[in-house]
């Protein structure tokens, strides 16, 4: 009882915290530009005539490798850790945000966005950016002890 108050009583105080919403702020830019890559890339892939979940991938390793150079140099600037540890853990954040990705693109496609692919996957990028967000504030990017 006293540990969920606690942690009430911070989330509360987190909410509060103008640096975290500017942080949220610029993530979320960093992840707009992200997402006009993503879908760029994605729909020249499907025109090339890749399968959408193929294109979905690539697209998604093309785009993550622009978040994470712009999240760790911007957004999450005063939390950088050393570069290989940190990029590994955005890599695992980012590979299970590309499988729910994948997983919502496939389901929204069998639902009847057959015939645009390019919907479906921009509802899944939407989708899927706050557990990407939570992954990468809470673990990849989250404050270092000295």
């Amino acid at each position: 009882m006293v540990e969920e108050t606690v942690r009430r009583s911070r989330t509360h105080a987190a909410l509060r915290t103008r640096s975290n919403w500017v942080q949220l702020g610029k993530f979320c830019a960093v992840g707009g530009i992200g997402y006009v890559i993503n879908l760029a890339v994605y729909t020249a892939l499907l025109h090339a005539g890749l399968h959408y979940i193929v294109a979905a991938i690539c697209s998604f390793v093309v785009a993550c490798t622009s978040n994470y150079f712009l999240n760790r140099h911007w957004t999450f600037h005063d939390r950088r850790g050393h570069v290989g540890v940190q990029g590994l853990q955005f890599l695992v954040v980012s590979a299970a945000s590309l499988g729910a990705n994948l997983l919502v693109l496939h389901v929204l496609v069998k639902l009847g966005l057959d015939d645009h692919k390019t919907v479906a996957q921009a509802i899944a990028i939407v989708v899927v950016t706050p557990l990407n967000f939570l992954g990468n504030r809470l673990w990849s990017f989250r404050h270092r002890k000295a």
